[in-house]
Order: structure tokens, then C-alpha cells, then sequence
């Protein structure tokens, strides 16, 4: 009986979701208050989600891809960004984003991406935002990109307020909250997102910046990396495989192996592929060129394309005609002026057509009246045999170059024999040409980001640079770390992985020791709300000036755009001291008088007056080591 059971076929489609433009929202009832209300903006490096740091308001207003498109030469408002794109994929090569990597380097983008989120978000202020703005940045973030990104705000959109920090620990503040976990925390981050993964430790509520690591494998390489796998397999579908479908593909039916080279054994199996292989049906058209035709069908299409090319030819015969007839007209006309005595202008004519004798011009004129007669005959039969059968007009003997190569040798009868209605044809299914059977790379793209060398990178895997940060620690301090592993970002939604990560510290940690795997529970959107629950608790402002974790106006004066005000999910603040050039010293010319005298140059007297710059120079410049 059970080999009686046929597998069950797992056919999908492609959503190929379409993006419709957000809408311009009217300012919320409840910022409409004497303190204004602060914005939070996600500032991801697939998504941007952007809202208010309202309790009632308890989800972003706006969701939509960190992408912008414009021509080169294209005027500013002619930019489309994020959901005004309905489909990517014809708009790929024109699309440009923000970031390299996930740093923040393109300021042209970003502020069109903060035009576009402030207008949508119901601002309508001329030349300023009044709203302190919290903005996530990434680990680690460079000070000229931090410094870059403060001008943008405070000089562009006059902001009053400004808070930056990362994505992923307002997202481990937002679930310890959930948790009921009370601060200061500690643990370790694992951070995945679309163009890189993190490794954070937090120890007592704070970063710790020198510890953490950074993977260059995230959602994008296992999206390329997919499109290389089905694109080499399916070479006759390489258009309609493209990186939004494998977006889609990774998302929606991707998964992370516990034990990879165990799976792998599985699908070894064919019933287990017949079971666990999604068949991703492609759009494609019913209709089959050259296919199992009935035979009325197949004269009637012959009949179509006979008709066609009995027009063709008895245009190019009119056309011919004509050509022939004018021809003719001109030769006679240079006849009359031999019969008018005209000789000089007869013998000027001759030579423009290449004629050498009045002989020759006559031979060639009754080739052309035949020429032009027969032509006269062929419409008129063709006129008169309308009514007859298509076939017999067509065997009729056709001038030379009249359309026969125009002629298919598939159309006479003896090349198309007509085939019984009962004759059993094989039978082409169209449908299943157009599906992609993805087995084995549903687990295998997801594995760079334990196993990068799949991919050609010669770089550790998230687990192993994870074995490397812990390794930096005492035991004790190891031991406090990983009983809260906390997982977060876009890329670690691939169900399985947080058994895999518990395998993967398993095998790492030593015998009967503990530890703890928690998975956010929105590990895309926890960013945003964690930086929302940060700012209601954290208002800005107060008696004392700016609050902690928020730079004002005159901080941002006083101490420059690269200064970063601290707290519990931002990065830590290390200053950097740019020492003033050394002036000249007028000890040359002495020298040189010194030299030409004969007298012994002062050494001494020049290396102590060094010594003092040099020291200054080296304690104004510290050394950061990551």
C-alpha cells in the first residue's frame, strides 16, 4: 500500500509583490502639542521604517526599500524613492542606495530619503523640522559619517534635537524590556541584516566597541548567491530569475539546517525530494507554437499565411510594375529627342544611362515593354482568380525576385500531410518547462552565513567569530555572556536558526556549562520599536539643557558634528583629536650661517627643542585599537 502513494508535489508561485506609493499622512492629533513629539527613523540598509515616538501610536507610518532611482541628468523632484517604485527589477541598474555596506556614505540619497519621510509623515514646515529625531547608525560608525549625518540634520532641517543609536541593541533593549529583564543588561548580540552580520557584546547596559566584530555575509550574498545556483541550472530561464524573486525565495521558503552535511544526506533520498522540493511555477503563455493542432485549425492557419504572401507578391508586383513603367517613359523620351534632331542632348542622355548606340537603347526599350505587359497580364489574372482557390495562384511561375524566397517550403500540400485527428502525439507541458524545482539551495544559501567559503569568502563564519569575541573574556565573564544570546535583523528569520545557534555553542562551550538563545520577536521591525520605547522614556530637553543620549543644537555647535551623546543602545563616543601642524622653526637660516662659518652646528640644542613637539603631537592623537 505505501508504494501505492504518489508524493505530494509542493507547486508555488511567485507573489512578484508590487509596491503601491505611500500616502501623504496629516499631522497626528496627538503631536499636535507644545512639546513636540520626536520622530524615530530606522535607517536600514534594506528598509526604512519611520514614525512617532507616540503610546498611541504603536506602529511605523512608513515602510519602504532605502532605494532611490533617477536618470543621470534627471531633475531632483523627478527621483522616485523606496514605494514609489512599483517593480524594481526594470529600474535595477538606475537604483542607488545610501550605504556601503551598512555605513552611511551617499548624504545626496539620504537626504532625499529624509525629504521623502518627512513629507509623507504630514511635516509641512518651511525650512525646519521642530521634532527631535532618533536615528539608528551602525556599530562602530565611523565619526565622518556621524559628523556628515549631524550637518545633514542640524544644518539642513534645523532639528532641535538629535540621538543616534544601533539598530540591533535597541532591539535587545526593546525584548529585555519584554522580558521583564532588569538593566543593566548583558549579553551578546548576533545581528544579521542585508548587507553584513555583528557580533556586539553589551556588558552592564553598555557597548563594548572594542570587542565587536563584523561579517561581510548577510541577505544580499545569500540572495546573489541563490540567482547564481538557479540561474546555472536553469539556463533558459535566466531573465525570469531575478534578485526580487530570490528575495522572495529566501524569505518565504528558505530554512537553516541544524546539522548541515546531515541534511544534505536527506535530500539524498528521492522520496524525501519528491516531498521537501518546492516547484516555483514562472508566469509563461498557454499557447504552444508548432503544437498538437487539430487539422481545421491547421488549414485555416495555412490559409492565413497563403493569403499574406499572395498580398506580399502582388505588391511587390504593383511596386515593380511601376518601377518598369517609369523607366520606360524616360528611355522613350530620350527616343523622341533622336527623332526631334536633337543629337547633343540625345547623346548626353545616352551617356547618363550608360548606353553607347540608338541600338541599344531601342533593344533595351522592348525588353522593358514586354517586361511591362506581362506585368499588366499577371495583375489582371490575379484580380480575376480572387474567388479561386489560394493554392493553384501560388504555383503560378513568379518573376524573378517577386517574393519567392518569401515562400515557406513548409506550405505546399506534399510537405504538410494531414494527419488524422486520432493520431496520439506527445504532449509538451508548458507549465512544468516553466518551474523551478529548489531543493538543496533552500538550506544552502542560508549556510553562508556559517559557512562563507560556499560563496568564495575567505572570512570566518558567524559562529566562529562569535567563538573568537568570547574567547577575548574570562571565563567568568564568558559565562555571564552567553546565558543571553540574543538574536536579531532581517537575515536571522530563517526558521531553524536559532537551533542551529544553540547546536553551534553546544559544540563550543565547555561540558555542563550554560547558556541562553533568544530570538527577537519581530527581529525586522524590534529596532524601530525598541528606539520608540527608548524616546518615550528618555524625553529630550529640560531644565539642564539636553537630556542623556540627546545632542542639541549648542552641543552640536560647541562639540562638532561628530560628537555622540551616550546611553544604553548607542555606540560608545571616542573623541578623536586632530593635533594643529607644527610652525616652522627659524632654526635653518642659524644653521646654515653656522655651516658657512665653520662653526660645529648646536645637535643638542635642535633635538631638545623637538622632543616637546613631538610629545604634544603624540598625546593629542590616541590610538584606537578594534
Amino acid at each position: 500500500m505505501a508504494s501505492d502513494e504518489q508524493p505530494v508535489c509542493q507547486i508555488f508561485s511567485f507573489q512578484d509583490c508590487k509596491t503601491s506609493p505611500d500616502p501623504i499622512f496629516e499631522l497626528p492629533a496627538q503631536c499636535l502639542t507644545s512639546t513636540p513629539v520626536p520622530i524615530v527613523i530606522d535607517n536600514g540598509s534594506f528598509q526604512t521604517r519611520a514614525g512617532w515616538a507616540a503610546a498611541e501610536l504603536h506602529s511605523p507610518r512608513l515602510l519602504f526599500r532605502s532605494v532611490a532611482a533617477r536618470s543621470r541628468g534627471a531633475a531632483r523632484s523627478e527621483t522616485q524613492i523606496g514605494n514609489d517604485i512599483p517593480n524594481l527589477e526594470p529600474l535595477r541598474w538606475l537604483l542607488k542606495s545610501q550605504f556601503d555596506r551598512n555605513v552611511v556614505v551617499n548624504f545626496e540619497i539620504q537626504e532625499l530619503i529624509f525629504d521623502y519621510v518627512f513629507t509623507h509623515l504630514g511635516i509641512a514646515s518651511e525650512g525646519s523640522v521642530d521634532h527631535p529625531i532618533v536615528l539608528t547608525e551602525a556599530p562602530c560608525n565611523p565619526l565622518h559619517c556621524r559628523q556628515m549625518m549631524s550637518e545633514l540634520l542640524f544644518e539642513c532641517y534645523r532639528v532641535p534635537y538629535v540621538s543616534y543609536g544601533v539598530d540591533s541593541l535597541y532591539s535587545f533593549y526593546h525584548n529585555n524590556t519584554l522580558r521583564n529583564i532588569q538593566p543593566p543588561h548583558t549579553g551578546i548580540v548576533l545581528s544579521s541584516g542585508y548587507h553584513c552580520s555583528h557580533i556586539l557584546p553589551v556588558i552592564n547596559g553598555r557597548l563594548d566597541a572594542l570587542n565587536c566584530k563584523r561579517v561581510n555575509v548577510a541577505g544580499s550574498q545569500a540572495a546573489s548567491y541563490l540567482q547564481r545556483l538557479l540561474q546555472l541550472k536553469y539556463p533558459g530561464h535566466l531573465a525570469a530569475i531575478t534578485l526580487s524573486r530570490m528575495e522572495e525565495l529566501l524569505h518565504e521558503h528558505s530554512y537553516t539546517a541544524v546539522d548541515y552535511h546531515e541534511e544534505l544526506e536527506k535530500w539524498r533520498s528521492p522520496e524525501f525530494y519528491e516531498r521537501e522540493v518546492h516547484r516555483m511555477q514562472l508566469p509563461f503563455s498557454g499557447k504552444l507554437p508548432g503544437g498538437c493542432v487539430s487539422v481545421e485549425e491547421r488549414q485555416e492557419r495555412r490559409a492565413q499565411q497563403l493569403r499574406r504572401l499572395q498580398e506580399i507578391n502582388a505588391r511587390r508586383r504593383e511596386e515593380k510594375l511601376l518601377q518598369d513603367q517609369e523607366r520606360l517613359d524616360r528611355l522613350m523620351a530620350v527616343q523622341e529627342l533622336l527623332e526631334d534632331g536633337l543629337l547633343d542632348q540625345f547623346h548626353k542622355s545616352l551617356v547618363e544611362f550608360n548606353m553607347d548606340s540608338a541600338e541599344e537603347l531601342q533593344s533595351y526599350i522592348n525588353k522593358l515593354q514586354l517586361a511591362v505587359e506581362q506585368g499588366r497580364q499577371k495583375l489582371l489574372h490575379s484580380d480575376g482568380a480572387e474567388g479561386k482557390t489560394e493554392v493553384p495562384e501560388l504555383e503560378q511561375p513568379i518573376d524573378e525576385g517577386d517574393g519567392v524566397a518569401l515562400m515557406d517550403p513548409d506550405f505546399p500540400e506534399d510537405t504538410l500531410p494531414e494527419k488524422t485527428a486520432n493520431v496520439v502525439q506527445p504532449m509538451f507541458n508548458m507549465a512544468e518547462y516553466h518551474q523551478l524545482f529548489v531543493g538543496t539551495e533552500r538550506l544552502r544559501c542560508p549556510e553562508i552565513l556559517f559557512q562563507p567559503s560556499l560563496t568564495g569568502e575567505d572570512q570566518m563564519g558567524l559562529m566562529e567569530t562569535l567563538q573568537y569575541v568570547l574567547a577575548r573574556y574570562t571565563p567568568e565573564q564568558q559565562e555571564v555572556l552567553v546565558r543571553n544570546v540574543f538574536l536579531t535583523g532581517g537575515n536571522m528569520q530563517y526558521s531553524g536558526m536559532k537551533e542551529r545557534v544553540e547546536r553551534e555553542l553546544l559544540a563550543m562551550r565547555p561540558f555542563q556549562s550554560h547558556f541562553k538563545v533568544t530570538m527577537a520577536l519581530q527581529p525586522a521591525l524590534d529596532a524601530w520599536y525598541g528606539a520608540r520605547d527608548w524616546a518615550l522614556e528618555h524625553p529630550p530637553g529640560g531644565v539642564g539643557g539636553a537630556a542623556e543620549g540627546w545632542i542639541s543644537r549648542q552641543d552640536y555647535e560647541e562639540k562638532g558634528g561628530e560628537y555622540l551623546s551616550e546611553h544604553c543602545a548607542s555606540n560608545i563616543f571616542i573623541p578623536m583629536k586632530i593635533a594643529k601642524a607644527v610652525p616652522a622653526r627659524p632654526t635653518e637660516p642659524l644653521l646654515t650661517t653656522l655651516a658657512s662659518t665653520g662653526a660645529p652646528p648646536p645637535v643638542t640644542m635642535v633635538t631638545s627643542a623637538l622632543t616637546p613637539s613631538c610629545s604634544t603631537v603624540a598625546a593629542d592623537v590616541p590610538v584606537v585599537t578594534f
